[in-house]
């Protein structure tokens, strides 16, 4: 099917982000996890060097460092997850509606994206009191996602407004990864976490193409043209959450870069031939920067210039890998430097699964 054939394209209007209030270095938290693992490992010096490969400057928590090194039940860490994920994703969403011309009442559907935490009435319902949302919004609640959440909410939210072209769409990611730690849990998986894994927001106002547009900007506006998943066969242990009493375990595997290496570049051809692109073509490359070694995969694999993962690489920098959210951060500094009209990108992340997401764009 080639782009000139789909009639109808969700567009992406507007999109933010917000972060918790601690914010901790890469050098204390190296400090930090140095200190909890080194009667673990006798060779804590050669493990610990992850920290200064890793090219994350900081994180932020919701937490202050102090409390990581408590131990703390599943049932603590789920009532403070609740908390902070009604009033970070609710501050991300309203600044997103800000970069809007969106009044709250606009909103036809919620789709809230997260891996972090459990609850029931989900975390959607409390937004739902918290924003002022109308009571008869459609709810759409997406868990276990993990990594690959952002861009499947996403793809799921536009297909969403493709089905009704007059609704309008506020898709929330918010992930507390931070509060999945596990302190008696001395796993290389959890020493590469302490590394890794920060807590974040992001909000995204996606709206179908018979919604009148508001915004005053003259720019092309980037609409989606068309998303793949895929999940691969008997890779359930590559990435995902272990629960145990103390909480969520974190799972993942080391041989996520040689996965795509081996299976990217034939993956995304076969996605984009039938849209009447290539790789070559694409102009955007919007990244979930799941670790230093991920996005140089992605580079390696696809043969990109270097200039064009930077945002991936800036989010990575400064803020860490946040889960679901992080790729609508990279999304976020996408869409602040307009595209020119008829320019197409691709927003990828990979997930538990073991699954990848692709998201094909176009600026008209």
């Amino acid at each position: 099917m080639l782009l000139e054939e789909v009639s109808s394209l969700a567009r992406i209007t507007a999109a933010a982000t917000a972060v918790p209030a601690y914010e901790v270095t890469q050098e204390a938290s190296m400090a930090f996890a140095r200190l909890l693992f080194q009667d673990a490992f006798p060779d804590i010096d050669r493990l610990i060097s992850i920290f200064s490969h890793s090219r994350i400057r900081k994180r932020h928590f919701c937490m202050p460092l102090e409390w990581f090194g408590q131990d703390h039940s599943f049932a603590e860490k789920n009532r403070l997850y609740i908390q902070h994920a009604v009033a970070l994703g609710a501050e991300a969403a309203k600044r997103c509606l800000e970069n809007s011309n969106c009044r709250i009442d606009d909103i036809d559907c919620l789709v809230f994206v997260s891996s972090t935490g459990i609850a029931t009435p989900s975390i959607d319902a409390h937004l739902l009191n918290r924003l002022g949302l109308r009571s008869d919004i459609t709810r759409i609640p997406l868990w276990g996602l993990g990594c690959a959440g952002g861009a499947m909410g996403l793809a799921r939210s536009c297909e969403y407004v493709n089905a009704y072209p007059k609704r309008r769409v506020l898709l929330l990611s918010v992930e507390l990864c931070g509060l999945t730690f596990i302190r008696q849990d001395v796993s290389k998986s959890n020493l590469v976490a302490t590394c890794l894994f920060g807590d974040g927001a992001a909000a995204v106002l996606i709206e179908g193409d018979e919604v009148v547009h508001t915004g005053v900007s003259d720019q092309p506006q980037l609409h989606f043209c068309a998303a793949r998943s895929r999940t691969w066969s008997d890779s359930l242990d590559v990435m995902g959450w272990e629960v145990t009493d103390p909480g969520l375990k974190v799972v993942f595997s080391r041989d996520i870069p040689t996965l795509i290496h081996k299976s990217m570049r034939e993956e995304l051809e076969s996605f984009l031939a039938p849209l009447g692109t290539t790789v070559e073509k694409l102009r955007h490359f919007i990244f979930h920067p799941g670790g230093a070694k991920v996005l140089n995969a992605y580079q390696q694999a696809l043969q990109l210039p270097a200039d064009s993962i930077r945002f991936s690489e800036e989010v990575l920098r400064d803020y860490g890998n946040m889960s679901s959210p992080t790729v609508l951060f990279v999304l976020e500094k996408s869409l602040q430097k307009p595209w020119s009209k008829g320019e197409q990108g691709l927003l990828a992340a990979l997930g538990p699964g073991f699954s990848s997401e692709f998201i094909l764009l176009e600026a008209r």
